[in-house]
């Protein structure tokens, strides 16, 4: 057996909890290979939201076991608060949850680093979530961190300790900001305790054990290809890998062991916080868009930036992958409109670009765009792509031509139910 990979092709929140939840049931194993808490994956059914932010999202189905991985980052009081919320739901928690012993943990002192630096960056903001990512991934690869394994050690109030410290004086190069560690840290402990009720595991092992005996694996990913650490739109990222070569580092697989690559993008583009975004709309249409799609960030609350597809952008997330099919989501959002729109090219200092270039910060970008007829009609009561306009159909063969790569799943609303198969093969 491969692993199979779903991961967002955008600048993240595309919908990828939503398809992960209906993918489940074909899966044994689903498996967060990177991120933390920055994520915020939304599953809605049966009359009910629900975002998860650590947690894979195939815990509320039956029989499915859910690995978060070495490559995750994990604030406990997060996760202790997102296992609170489940419990309603009466799921057996222990008997569908598992931690890598090497996922590495998010102090209060790594959120109080994340406030502090970038409150200093002024304008020139990246747009953190401010959850501690950044900083715990620098202790990661500066070889400083705490992993889950460790607070099971004699030694971990010693290395804790010995990390604040660190923390502390880094800390002293921020004279004007206040914080207060004592409210963060009595409530990450009690925390900690908890996070001691569930299975750590050698997670590599636990993951190429379960190939072998011909497990059905689904990696999970976070964000999205253009937060990528190396090859999203630098320095405006996250601090971890979000593309499927993280799969490889974020859970111990080999690149031979990945199979599928699912990637789900929506059929048009948003993005959250500061940095480039070539086909965003800083209009009416943008604010339609905005409203229409409810789009306000699962994490932080804020209004996220909204604009037309943009293909070159996608061709690019779908090369850096090896994309293998495609989810196109939200595709109900464009319901009120009579025409949408594709960006095809960028025109870059007057020279015509097909692909997503190094320098997207500081040169100006004009993209150019194609007009597409829109089914301007409701879809979201549709239970088959038989049935959907032929607008709507016409936007799918027009994408799988653009891209080269087929859409198998359409979305036509939040809840798992919402979701049309597309099985049709590229001629």
């Amino acid at each position: 057996m491969k692993v199979d990979v779903l991961l967002g092709l955008q600048w993240g929140d595309e919908g990828k909890g939503k398809i992960v939840d209906v993918l489940t049931p074909k899966y044994d194993i689903i498996a967060r290979f990177q991120g933390g808490p920055n994520a915020g994956h939304t599953l809605e059914f049966e009359g009910k939201k629900h975002v998860l932010h650590t947690i894979p999202s195939g815990i509320f189905r039956d029989g499915v076991m859910n690995l978060v991985g070495n490559g995750v980052v994990i604030d406990p009081v997060i996760f202790q608060a997102e296992l609170d919320k489940l419990k309603p739901f009466n799921i057996d928690i222990p008997s569908r949850l598992i931690i890598s012993k090497k996922a590495h943990l998010i102090l209060p002192t790594h959120r109080i680093l994340d406030a502090a630096s970038e409150a200093a960056k002024g304008k020139n903001k990246i747009g953190s979530t401010l959850k501690g990512i950044g900083p715990t991934y620098m202790d990661k690869t500066g070889r400083n961190g705490l992993r889950v394994g460790d607070i099971y050690s004699p030694k971990f109030e010693e290395r804790y300790n010995a990390l604040v410290d660190k923390h502390k004086s880094m800390l002293e190069r921020f004279p004007d900001f206040k914080y207060n560690l004592d409210e963060l840290e009595g409530p990450w402990l009690d925390a900690i305790e908890k996070l001691k009720e569930l299975d750590a595991v050698d997670s590599e092992q636990y993951i190429n054990n379960a190939i072998k005996a011909g497990k059905k694996v689904l990696a999970e990913g976070a964000q999205g290809t253009m937060l990528d650490i190396d090859f999203g739109t630098y320095p405006f990222v996250t601090s971890s890998n979000t593309v499927t070569a993280g799969t490889c580092t974020g859970l111990g697989v080999a690149p031979t062991k990945i199979g599928d690559v699912i990637g789900i993008f929506k059929a048009y583009c948003t993005r959250v916080g500061s940095g480039p975004f070539p086909t965003e709309l800083e209009d009416e249409v943008g604010e339609k868009i905005r409203k229409e799609g409810s789009e306000f960030g699962a994490t932080t609350g804020r209004p996220r930036r909204c604009g037309w597809i943009d293909l070159p952008q996608l061709k690019y997330a779908i090369m850096i992958n090896g994309v293998s099919e495609l989810s196109m989501m939200k595709a109900d959002v464009l319901d009120n409109f009579e025409t949408i729109m594709a960006c095809t090219h960028y025109m870059i200092d007057g020279v015509r670009c097909d692909y997503f270039p190094y320098d997207v910060t500081d040169v100006e970008i004009v993209p150019v765009y194609e007009e597409i007829k829109a089914w301007n009609c409701d879809t979201t009561k549709l239970s088959s792509m038989q049935d959907a306009p032929a607008e709507l159909k016409a936007y799918v063969e027009y994408l799988e031509q653009k891209l080269e790569v087929p859409i198998t799943v359409v979305s036509v609303g939040p809840d798992r139910t919402q979701t049309l198969n597309n099985k049709k093969v590229l001629a």
